[in-house]
């Protein structure tokens, strides 16, 4: 692919590494299904179990992209200074300026061996990534495709959808975060949306109620303590191995859930917990960062993208402002910095891309069927998104899943059916499965 279009066939050309798992059904249709991975920069090959356990090739052909930027495409966007940072920050101050600086400092590092490379970061954008995908159908020779896309997938599926409408024959989007919407300030009506369906849904199970009272309270009262009082203690990562320095404060509590690294089931027995005394949930979910593999996630598509298309338009004091009303009494130092994207004001300055608002932030308008999933306990786009998508799309099936986060169709075999139904019949899909559908019980503690 042409690195950047505008180039006109003058510039560097790029490598995209695609897989084609074939449909298992002995009789398949006729089109295949593209997936677009989110993040941006996550791994999409490393879902492809995810994908084909939830049966997505079924009955169609499946077809993944590692995205412009990503792991197994050239060049890899990857910044293991990033990633060597995330494993030192678990045991640092989540929101300290100190720790401000040093992420800034990594991205800074990433960013400089990449422009030494010859690499044009204003070019790993959502309007090429698009045009990649309608480029990748016709060298492929295919007439007609299905688009499934999760996460940042569903604004990459919908700017798609906008600028090269021929051979989409129908569009889920799961997960959704409409271009429209996407800013630094709308992170924080997510986060209370998610986080709020989650202690509504405990409110109405009888033992969860009876057991754990007050969860906002009690919520709002463990942020104001361990902003005021931060905690450090050891703990034993997730994926196991000897334990690791973590430093527990407001805005890192805040962040796990927001992450869902603590399972929403989870949530009400963590915080009573923590209130009384014992961290380790939490704890052991803040040090699953020192896990992370070096070098696999593509930093340097996600800053180009974000701070391209994400941050622009929306100051600081928005994002503070936003924060204040979702969650009123907060310390301004954890609602100064967004949730998953902290510091991002100040990597985007050391980044450097130009703002391509204009360009990304409009409305996709368009006749194809669209299956749109969301799951109400969704912390980083919340469900409550999906009626912007929706509103300029007028053939759309809108699914609610209860209790469950972000990425619905791996886990909801509710979900992942009615998925298949749309691919098969995209006009008259059965959501059957979704009637009577309930949250789980959540954990009760002694």
């Amino acid at each position: 692919m042409p690195e950047n279009r505008s180039h006109h066939g003058r510039g560097r050309t790029i490598r995209l590494a695609v897989a084609i798992i074939p449909a298992t059904s002995a009789r398949p249709a006729a089109e295949p299904v593209v997936f677009m991975e989110g993040g941006p920069g996550g791994d999409a090959f490393d879902n492809i179990p995810f994908l084909i356990g939830s049966g997505v090739n079924r009955n169609n052909a499946l077809i993944v992209v590692a995205q412009r930027g990503g792991l197994h495409s050239q060049p890899n966007l990857a910044c293991p200074e990033i990633d060597r940072f995330g494993v030192k920050a678990v045991g640092l101050r989540y929101d300290a300026p100190s720790t401000g600086r040093e992420l800034v400092r990594a991205a800074k590092e990433c960013r400089q061996r990449l422009a030494a490379a010859g690499i044009d970061l204003s070019a790993y954008n959502t309007t090429e990534n698009a045009a990649d995908f309608a480029d990748l159908r016709r060298a492929l020779g295919i007439d007609r495709w299905n688009v499934y896309g999760y996460s940042y997938g569903t604004n990459l599926a919908l700017t798609y959808l906008r600028l090269h409408p021929q051979g989409i024959r129908s569009v889920a989007i799961d997960s959704i975060a409409p271009p429209t919407v996407v800013n630094l300030p709308w992170t924080w009506d997510s986060a209370a949306e998610g986080i709020g369906e989650i202690f509504a849904a405990c409110e109405a199970q009888p033992r969860c109620k009876s057991r754990y009272p007050h969860l906002r309270r009690t919520l709002d009262e463990q942020v104001r303590r361990l902003e005021a009082h931060p905690l450090t203690l050891m703990a034993q990562p997730p994926a196991g191995g000897n334990p690791v320095k973590v430093d527990l404060d407001g805005g890192a509590l805040v962040n796990i859930l927001v992450a869902n690294t603590v399972k929403a089931v989870d949530v009400p027995a963590a915080l009573d917990e923590l209130a009384h005394g014992n961290p380790e949930r939490f704890a052991r979910a803040r040090a699953i960062d020192v896990s992370t593999p070096i070098g696999t996630f593509a930093h340097g598509l996600t800053q180009s993208v974000a701070c391209a298309e994400w941050v622009p338009g929306y100051s600081e004091r928005d994002l503070l402002k936003a924060g204040r009303r979702n969650f009123p009494g907060w310390p301004d130092t954890v609602l100064a910095q967004a949730p998953q994207l902290p510091f991002e004001y100040d990597v985007c300055r050391a980044w450097n891309v130009p703002d391509r608002t204009a360009i990304q932030r409009v409305a996709t308008f368009s006749r194809v069927p669209a299956l749109l999933l969301s799951g109400t306990f969704d912390a980083k786009t919340g469900a409550s998104w999906a009626h912007v998508a929706a509103a300029t799309l007028p053939n759309p099936t809108s699914v609610r899943i209860p209790g469950i986060g972000h990425w619905v169709v791996p886990q909801s075999p509710c979900a992942a059916s009615v998925l298949g139904s749309f691919l098969a019949r995209p006009t008259a899909p059965d959501t059957g499965c979704v009637t009577g559908l309930r949250p789980p019980p959540f954990t009760i503690t002694p």
